[in-house]
């Protein structure tokens, strides 16, 4: 099942699931939210989709038309924007084939010569994913935002002003939410674009959370239930007219992984700061697919798209570059 959230004309909140080949949403009876509707199902100790699917209703509406008038919303949110923490791991990601010939060739070098970066993906390779019952091997970790960041589909991932690129990554998303009780509660999966300024992160690995520090896209549908241990789609860059510019497979899923979806949880949810209860959390998984690396230069007009089958529709935004903020070109003001 695939749901989604969005406004009425009215500016009235509703979730429904995607149906009719994704061109019209079925509205749910008794739910204005996503977090409504899993709060309710931690409550009752069940399942989200069987919660969600007992409670569909008899109105249904246009999904183009809701994205058309910018009603859609992104799939999982929290009324409070401080409440939802974005968050993401890198170095996941397998690679193509020659990429990973490539990889493996100068892994079984000496480890003194590798990067951080590579020896980071050794460790994944070795221990990312661990026996049942068992923790591996940590992986590369950054913090995005909090709620206020996330776009969803039909809406501009906008490039700070002193941004020096705007390149995106297509990746999945675990959506969840903290119970009453402390433990985190995975309500499924949504597709991402992570976005990130490649070329700030180029100069020095440790300008990673500087370049991380941006919007993202999330949506538009959550998949309830378990990943796909394989997940294919593409991933493509169209221009200000809508012509292709790019386009490339965009792979996931544990099949296509260093890390099993469990470690990465484990690895996050370790802390006590992100099992806080009532709280959203949007983390991505990686990705290994980027028009950056392919010598791309994504410019403000143009449009990333980013497609699964299994998702629903695909991910839709277009780039455009803020405005430089009125403090950060002047001083800090002393008290």
């Amino acid at each position: 099942m695939l749901l989604v959230q969005f406004k009425d004309a009215k500016g009235a909140r509703h979730v429904g699931s995607l149906e009719n080949e994704n061109k019209d949403i079925r509205l749910l009876e008794g739910y204005a939210t996503t977090y409504q509707l899993a709060q309710a199902a931690i409550a009752k100790q069940g399942k989200l989709e069987s919660l969600a699917a007992a409670a569909l209703g008899d109105i249904v509406v246009s999904y183009q038309e809701v994205v058309e008038q910018g009603r859609l919303l992104p799939p999982l949110d929290h009324a409070d924007d401080a409440h939802c923490f974005v968050t993401g791991t890198g170095l996941t990601h397998l690679g193509s084939a020659d990429t990973r010939d490539a990889m493996h060739k100068k892994v079984d070098g000496a480890i003194e010569s590798l990067t951080d970066s590579m020896k980071m993906f050794r460790m994944g390779l070795e221990n990312g994913k661990p026996a049942a019952g068992k923790h591996g091997v940590q992986p590369e970790w950054f913090y995005k935002g909090d709620g206020s960041i996330v776009s969803t589909s039909g809406q501009d991932l906008s490039m700070p002003a002193f941004a020096l690129d705007g390149g995106e990554e297509p990746e999945i998303a675990g959506l969840y939410i903290i119970g009453s009780d402390g433990r985190p509660y995975r309500l499924g999966y949504a597709l991402g674009n992570e976005f990130s300024d490649h070329i700030t992160e180029r100069q020095n690995y440790l300008y990673l959370a500087h370049s991380k520090l941006r919007a993202c896209a999330v949506g538009p549908a959550l998949l309830l239930g378990e990943l796909p241990a394989h997940v294919a789609g593409t991933s493509a860059i169209r221009d200000s007219k809508g012509a292709l510019r790019w386009q490339k497979p965009f792979v996931s899923g544990e099949d296509n992984m260093s890390h099993t979806i469990a470690n990465l949880e484990h690895h996050h949810f370790k802390y006590p700061l992100f099992c806080r209860p009532g709280d959203v959390h949007v983390h991505f998984f990686g990705t290994a697919t980027l028009s950056f690396a392919e010598g791309i230069k994504v410019e403000a007009g143009e449009s990333f798209e980013i497609e699964v089958q299994a998702f629903g529709p695909p991910l839709r935004n277009r780039l455009a570059v803020a405005e430089a903020e009125p403090f950060a070109q002047s001083p800090v003001t002393s008290l």
